[in-house]
Order: structure tokens, then C-alpha cells, then sequence
């Protein structure tokens, strides 16, 4: 048996080619919508992928399901268990799919592949148990959980209300998630491996390790949502719904685009190179977004392109900013250091939905044309008074709620950078916004987005946890 967990840093998400070597078949599970890097890993171990399985309607970024429908020689496997609100829709007469329920199974060659509905997370949950008959197994290796258990932590049972909007969610998926860890978990072999759909950086828990893989005997000692939940529905629902981050406003949209349906588009769109002239041109087009990517955000805060929202290629701060601050029907103009980011900087943003690409020059063609007329104004926190604030003047704070509600400064506005977009409308465009996180990273992101509003926007740099007393 082959198995391959293929790992975006960015998104922190986990796929899986899970593949017969005697067959040369190959399953892939939870896979995103660039594709192409499927089929390599397949090619390069003599495998030819067969069929798609995901573990459930994915809300942090587009599944690859769709584009892999058009591969004549691939079927589908998911979940029917959604009920109406959150059953696939995408899929036609036409499409090779087959629909799971519990305890349903499938082969690929001699390889078992068997699902367990585990919802909570989401109502159409799947998990899915690997067993290696070609190896002489009759019990399973591993289990593919998703978004049901990760290392150290379990999926959060909150999005369908917190991102998707449906009032009234939360609780009933705790204690149906809490119902899933008991009556699913429980019965499994503590040497059976968990393979989670995320690792540590994912919004899609709050306590996520930072290894790719356990066992259900390990995640049984140490993972203390799973332990909690041994000991009752209550005090689990309590924990597992208490200090969830807020989740970037673009989920929402995913969850709709994966239930839904996305344009096929056989790759990433080329993204072409630009000359500044070019570059000007097309940014004083109607629905052309600036996103520039430098790294540094000192650069950024010194000088940019007036209008330009700050995503910068770092960690996952160009997916969590780009998300949060533009829509699928933006064309984008891409502001970079140099050209060897250009494909990875095309694919995190296609991988999310954004995929019109105007256009590419680095900062450098930007700099020498006289284009880069913007600057951030900042503050340093050790400079900075709260006293001092005008009377007109508003401190926003853009950093999580649990993080505010540990301490802030006095009379801030609290509005988390990945929601700002749908709660800029509570904001006065009169007068001066202070903006600050923890760093200064998140609140120059805010602020880019801000700015590009019209509003005065000052970015408080550095740490500031001194002046926040006792608040919380």
C-alpha cells in the first residue's frame, strides 16, 4: 500500500493519496483545487488516481472534487448525509459519483476504504477507515478524519452559525459532535494512525499540534477535547464553543462554492507579467483590486501603491488577508518582491477562489515609475498615550475576541481584521482609527483595507499588552 499526506503550509490543510501498489490504483481524499499536484505525486509512484473522496463540504478553501469530475477515469465518493441544507448540488446526471452513507465501503485494488459518519463539525461528516487487505490486514491502519479529530485537539462544531450564518447551530453540533468522538472514536484499536484534514495554524480549531499525523491511543491520553468529552456532553459543549478564533469572512463563501459548485478551469489561470505602464492602466479599471505581497511590512507601511490591500506572502497571512478583504469578482493586480513567488503566490489565492489574475510587476518597476505614493502613518506603542487620543478618535482593536477579551486598551472598538469587511459599515469615516493587534502585522492589514476606504488610519506597532490593564 502507497500513502502520501501532500501538506499546504499556507492553509494548513492535509490530502492524502492513498494508493494499491499491486493495482497501481490510487485514491485521493480532501484534495484542493490545484490538482496538478496530485497527479505528479501519483505519476512519480507509478500510480493512476481512480477516485476523489472528501471528508465533507469544505469551508477554508475550495476542494479540488470538482476539477478531478472532468477526469473521465476518476469517480467521486461523498457524503449523503447532509440532509437539504447541506447535501452536494454541484454534481449532474453526468458526474461519476457515488453517495456514502455509514459504514459503507469501496475498493482501491486491494486496498478497503470504509466510511464512518462522524458529524459535528458539519452534519455530512465522513471519516474514513483504511484497511490493507493487499498487506494481509483484516483491521484498519488508519483513519482519515478531516475535520473530526486532529492532533490534540477536535474539529470545531461552530462554523455552520459562526461562518455560514445558520442561527442557532453551535450548540446541537457540539453535542452531536461530542456524541461522534464518544461512539466513533471509542471503539477503535489505540494503534490505529489519525490522519487529520488540518494542522496548527488552522482556523478550523483552536489547540492544533503541530505533527501530521497520531494514533488513537496517543490522541486518547493527551488530546484534551477527546478526554473532556469521556467525561460528558456538558462540560465538552462548554469548552469546545469557548474562545473559537473568528473565522476569516471568505469562509462563508467557501462553503456555498464547494456545496455549490465553482468554474472548472483545468489549472491556475497564467497570471501575466506587467510593465508599470501596463500596471497603471489597468489599476484605474473598474473592479481591479491592488494586492501586494511584499513580506516586509515595513516596506509596505513606507511606501505602496495608494488603494493596495496589504496581503503579505508570509505564513498564512496572504490567504487570511486576501480572503478577508476580496471577492471571486475582483481581477487582481499583483505587487510582488520578485518573479519566483509568482506560483505559489497564483495557487494559495486560486485555492481560495481568487482567480482573475490582471497581472504582475514587482515593487521594484512600482518604485522606479513614481507609483508608490501611500504610506501607512504608525505609532510605536511605547510612544503611544491612550490619554492622549483625541476626542474624536476611535482604537480599533483587530485582534481575536478571546484575545481582547484577556485585555485591551481602554474603550476600544474591537473588530477582528478577518471580519472587518462586513463590519467596516459600523465604522464613521470621520475622524482618526488607531488600529492595533499584538505585532502591529495584523492592524497594517486593516489598515491597507482601510485606507483604501478613505479613512485616517494609524497602525500602533509593536506590543502593547502593558497598557491594556485590567479590561477583560
Amino acid at each position: 500500500m502507497f500513502l502520501r499526506q501532500i501538506y499546504d503550509e499556507a492553509l494548513a490543510q492535509a490530502a492524502y493519496v492513498v494508493g494499491c501498489q499491486q493495482t497501481g490504483e490510487a485514491l485521493v481524499i480532501d484534495p484542493a483545487r490545484d490538482v496538478d499536484r496530485y497527479y505528479r505525486v501519483a505519476r512519480a509512484n507509478e500510480l493512476t488516481i481512480v477516485a476523489v473522496a472528501e471528508t465533507h463540504i469544505h469551508a477554508d478553501f475550495v476542494s479540488g472534487a470538482r476539477e478531478f469530475a472532468e477526469d473521465p477515469d476518476v469517480t467521486l465518493y461523498l457524503s449523503s448525509l447532509g440532509g437539504e441544507d447541506w447535501s452536494y448540488r454541484w454534481p449532474t446526471a453526468a458526474t461519476r459519483v457515488k453517495y456514502l452513507s455509514d459504514n459503507e465501503r469501496f475498493f482501491i485494488g486491494k486496498v478497503e476504504i470504509r466510511a464512518l459518519h462522524t458529524p459535528g463539525h458539519t452534519p455530512e461528516h465522513l471519516s474514513y477507515l483504511i484497511i490493507d487487505h493487499g498487506g494481509g490486514a483484516d483491521e484498519p491502519l488508519a483513519i482519515v478524519t478531516g475535520d473530526f479529530v486532529f492532533v490534540g485537539d477536535v474539529g470545531r462544531p461552530d462554523l455552520l452559525e459562526s461562518a455560514a450564518g445558520l442561527a442557532g447551530a453551535m450548540e446541537p453540533s457540539a453535542r452531536t459532535l461530542h456524541e461522534s468522538l464518544v461512539t466513533r472514536v471509542t471503539p477503535l484499536p489505540d494503534f490505529v494512525q489519525i490522519l487529520p484534514g488540518h494542522g496548527a495554524g488552522s482556523a478550523c480549531g483552536k489547540a492544533l499540534g503541530a505533527i501530521p499525523s497520531s494514533t488513537v491511543g496517543y490522541e486518547r491520553r493527551f488530546n484534551g477535547a477527546l478526554r473532556l468529552a469521556e467525561k460528558g456532553a456538558d462540560p465538552f459543549v462548554t469548552e469546545i464553543l469557548a474562545g473559537q478564533p473568528e473565522p476569516p469572512i471568505y469562509f462563508k463563501r467557501m462553503k456555498h462554492v464547494n456545496r455549490d459548485g465553482i468554474a472548472v478551469t483545468g489549472g491556475v489561470p497564467s497570471c501575466p507579467r506587467l510593465d508599470a505602464v501596463e500596471f497603471q492602466r489597468l489599476a484605474g479599471t473598474d473592479g481591479v483590486r491592488i494586492v501586494d505581497t511584499r513580506p516586509d511590512r515595513a516596506a509596505f507601511e513606507a511606501a505602496h501603491v495608494p488603494a493596495s490591500i496589504y496581503a503579505p506572502f508570509v505564513g498564512s497571512s496572504l490567504v487570511n488577508s486576501a480572503g478577508s478583504f476580496l471577492s471571486e469578482n475582483d481581477t487582481l493586480l499583483l505587487v510582488l518582491d520578485d518573479e519566483s513567488s509568482v506560483d505559489e503566490i497564483t495557487r494559495q489565492l486560486y485555492r481560495i477562489g481568487l482567480d482573475r489574475f490582471g497581472g504582475w510587476t514587482t515593487y521594484a518597476e512600482i518604485e522606479s515609475a513614481g507609483l508608490a505614493t501611500a504610506r501607512t502613518a504608525t505609532v510605536e506603542f511605547a510612544k503611544f498615550s491612550p490619554a492622549a487620543v483625541p476626542s474624536d478618535a476611535t482604537v480599533l482593536d483587530v485582534r481575536t475576541r478571546a484575545e481582547h477579551d484577556e485585555g485591551h486598551l481602554p474603550g476600544a472598538t474591537h473588530a477582528p481584521y478577518t471580519r472587518l469587511h462586513e463590519r467596516v459599515d459600523e465604522l464613521s469615516p470621520g475622524g482618526k482609527y488607531y488600529a492595533y493587534c499584538a505585532s502591529g502585522h495584523r492592524a497594517s492589514i486593516a489598515a491597507s483595507f482601510l485606507a483604501g476606504r478613505g479613512y485616517d488610519v494609524v497602525v500602533l506597532n509593536g506590543d502593547g499588552s502593558q497598557l491594556f490593564g485590567d479590561t477583560a
